[in-house]
């Protein structure tokens, strides 16, 4: 596989039909964003998604990316991930790699609290302009309703 040759610390979480799941060191995502973007042709980032791994004490950042220029690989998704410390999340944006993520990632840093470094755009996106309150997607998270 083109990838793991590439990048032999990336794990290969699953590989299934048109479905693709590799799980990089975070220091390495953007490098391999931008090979499966270049070498591969997956140029369209359908969604990023967050998982609070509380028990792990991790965030995981899933960027599920397909192709709309490759002929045949439409319906294909690649879902990249990563990692990061649940104390410290942070994380690279690829927003250098697929400008597509911007919204995505906002929505990320709201609701789970990861700064990804290097996305411009650090303002309020989804809560209200005065939310002190922890990110609402965390597991820890208490609902003042509840």
């Amino acid at each position: 596989m083109r990838i793991t040759s590439k990048f032999p610390e990336v794990k290969i979480d699953y590989v299934r039909e048109k479905r693709l799941k590799v799980t990089a060191p975070s220091a390495r995502i953007k490098e391999l964003a931008t090979m499966v973007r270049d070498e591969l042709g997956f140029d369209h980032p359908s969604a990023v998604s967050g998982v609070d791994w509380i028990a792990k004490d991790e965030i995981e950042i899933i960027y599920f990316v397909s192709s709309v220029s490759r002929a045949g690989y439409q319906d294909f998704v690649v879902a990249l991930a990563e990692r990061i410390p649940r104390g410290n999340p942070v994380a690279p944006s690829l927003i250098e790699v697929w400008t597509g993520v911007e919204y995505h990632e906002r929505e990320g840093q709201e609701m789970l609290g990861v700064n990804f470094e290097g996305n411009p755009y650090k303002g309020h996106f989804l809560l209200p302009e005065d939310w002190s309150d922890m990110p609402p997607l965390r597991k820890d998270y208490v609902s003042p309703g509840r």
